[in-house]
């Protein structure tokens, strides 16, 4: 789960991470009162969306007066913003963030992952802030320091001074800038983040350390002990089928695809989706029902899959261990006796009760396609949305 900058900001600063003065605001009257509560006559605004890049979008401008904050909050608030990272129909701005203006001496970039190929947590700094680091690391990866911690001991001090040593920060602020990487540490451990990024981590022209842009992904299954965490989630910044399914506990990631999968095993939907496009077709979705999935949960998971628009075709891949192939196609049918699906419906059933559940399928009279095979399943769903849509 992602959160909004200033709601980052919030949290680091809880942890002694030193952050300038802002206000979140929700018009552009809001917004000249966080101003005024600020002071000074320069002032950063900032759209909230979860993406980055927003500068580049028009969605953060130095502001001199309180007009053209107005301006700017009445041009955005209410509106998707586009940038490269949310795709062409952007995302909605429903906040802006007012920060008090600061004096940049350096940018720097300061992240803090979960790295799956050494399963540890890894610092990742740079003297090259402001930029995406993923073009740093391409063409300067010698820019790029990265310290792993041992779990077993967790982050120590020398190695936050390491890292600031690599940053070349002045020796002025080394004892700063070590307290603020140590707090930002201790803020990903305490809050189950899995990902902290600040970008850029500023030094002032009076040796100050600042986070002056913060990002904050988090575990969602350890959200039920992180109340205040779970607080700050925003639907409006969610795919709305993906928000849908997780409310229904079920595991969901939308795709560019137009056929729509319903499988029972996260390695089994992906070698599903292999075959999909190996067939000639795209996958719309990933859906995992998971084990045990009753026929109303079955039911419930095929009208996700449909409310996307762009599904033209659907495949039911069901390997049957824990859940049961009479169980899945009850499902299917209740569905169907409730209502009309009007696209390709494929559906192979194997493991667990396959014969009854062939023979639920089967006696219904429904329009369904059923097949033996996964590579069998998947020929079939793509002949049969060629035909059905003339592609």
């Amino acid at each position: 789960m992602n959160i909004h900058e200033y709601q980052a900001k919030k949290i680091l600063a809880q942890y002694g991470v030193p952050v300038p003065k802002g206000g979140v605001a929700h018009s552009a009257t809001e917004a000249i009162y966080q101003a005024n509560e600020l002071g000074g006559d320069k002032w950063i605004v900032k759209a909230q969306l979860h993406s980055g890049a927003r500068g580049k979008a028009g969605g953060v401008k130095l502001c001199t007066s309180h007009q053209e904050i107005a301006d700017l909050c009445d041009k955005l608030l209410g509106n998707n913003l586009v940038t490269h990272q949310t795709g062409p129909e952007g995302k909605m701005v429903s906040s802006m963030y007012v920060e008090e203006a600061s004096d940049i001496a350096r940018e720097l970039y300061f992240s803090i992952v979960l790295d799956r190929a050494t399963q540890r947590v890894t610092l990742i700094a740079s003297t090259e802030g402001g930029m995406d680091i993923e073009a740093v690391a391409e063409e300067t990866p010698e820019k790029i320091s990265t310290i792993t911690i041992d779990p077993a001991v967790g982050m120590q001090q020398f190695q936050a001074r390491q890292l600031a040593f690599s940053l070349k920060i002045p020796k002025e602020a080394l004892g700063a800038a070590t307290k603020a990487v140590m707090a930002c540490y201790r803020c990903l451990r305490d809050t189950d983040a899995n990902q902290l990024e600040i970008n850029p981590l500023i030094l002032t022209a009076d040796n100050k350390i600042l986070a002056l842009d913060a990002k904050m992904g988090f575990d969602e299954n350890a959200l039920y002990r992180q109340p205040a965490v779970a607080e700050c989630r925003d639907k409006t910044q969610e795919d709305p089928r993906e928000a849908n399914a997780a409310e229904h506990d079920l595991s969901y990631i939308g795709l560019d695809g137009n056929i729509g999968c319903m499988i029972n095993g996260a390695g089994l939907a992906m070698a599903t989706m292999d075959m999909i496009q190996h067939a000639g077709g795209e996958p719309a979705n990933f859906l995992d029902i998971g084990g045990g999935a009753s026929p109303e949960r079955v039911a419930t998971a095929i009208e996700l899959v449909l409310s996307d628009a762009s599904v033209e075709a659907l495949l039911v891949n069901i390997f049957a261990g824990i859940n049961r192939c009479d169980w899945v196609a009850q499902g299917i049918v209740d569905l169907l006796n409730k209502r009309d699906i009007d696209v390709p419906f494929v559906v192979r059933l194997s493991g667990t009760n396959v014969e009854e559940g062939q023979r639920i399928l089967k006696e219904s009279g429904k329009k369904v396609i059923t097949a033996d095979t996964l590579a069998d399943a998947a020929i079939k769903v793509v002949e049969a949305w060629k035909e059905a849509t003339g592609k």
